[in-house]
């Protein structure tokens, strides 16, 4: 049902140029990855798709990368149209992810449910992975504020895995690490890995993720066709799916 109704979109966008260049955060790569199969069979267009955190993309297309869609955090989306980067008119949020917590597959489930419970499992973990927060992720950098409000920093950057970016779950699949500590849309889509749980209510942090087409956009008709696929009501399922909640 949804990709016949992207069809149906795809088909109201005359395209013109070969190639969509599409950057995105990590988190939201997932989601991204579900529409380009069906985008580049209808329209006939080869979709590039980079993806990296946060502060990484500012960086970039500070710089002067081109590009033609972005997924990034409202507040990078902010900066980069303070430096015409990005088409202001067409900035929209799509979609919410919020923290969560992984063990290896068949390992036991730590108890979340309370501050406490959280901060026993990660100073009981022999090594804890995250994104570091130097490479500018926001996880990462949400944790780090973290676990010094909680008390715990120096513990937990004994034991810490810095991740750069990337689906930092893997260091737990292949024993590196016993949690790793992520946005929930990075860690489903790791092979032997279990959600364990997420961040308790009072320390979670919900992230979302915008889209907009740049301002010097190569191909801004299959740019804008693209984006009206990702707004339509049968796109919420994917979105859910990749661990996800909608935001309109």
């Amino acid at each position: 049902m949804l990709f016949s109704l992207t069809a149906w979109l795809f088909c109201l966008v005359p395209v013109h140029a070969e190639t969509l260049k599409i950057l995105t955060t990590g988190a939201f790569k997932q989601v991204v990855l579900e529409f380009i199969p069906g985008f580049e069979a209808r329209t006939g267009v080869k979709v590039e798709l980079q993806n990296d955190t946060a502060g990484a993309l500012i960086k970039r297309i500070s710089a002067g990368e081109t590009f033609d869609v972005v997924f990034l955090t409202p507040g990078g989306l902010s900066t980069l149209a303070d430096q015409q980067k990005v088409d202001v008119a067409t900035i929209r949020p799509v979609a919410k992810v919020v923290i969560g917590v992984a063990v290896k597959s068949g390992a036991p489930h730590p108890k979340l449910e309370t501050v406490e419970q959280f901060k026993e499992a990660v100073l009981g973990a022999r090594k804890v992975a995250y994104i570091d927060p130097a490479s500018g992720g926001s996880s990462g950098i949400y944790l780090d504020g973290l676990f010094r409000r909680l008390g715990i920093a120096d513990e937990v950057r004994a034991k810490a895995i810095l991740v750069p970016g990337g689906l930092l779950a893997e260091r737990v699949a292949n024993g590196e690490a016993d949690l790793a500590i992520h946005q929930v849309s990075e860690i489903l889509p790791v092979p032997g890995v279990s959600l364990a749980g997420l961040l308790p209510e009072p320390i979670q942090n919900a992230t979302t993720y915008s889209s907009a087409v740049a301002a010097s956009a190569n191909n801004r008709p299959a740019a804008t066709g693209f984006l009206a696929a990702m707004a339509s009501s049968g796109a919420d399922a994917i979105i859910r799916a990749k661990g996800m909640q909608p935001v309109k």
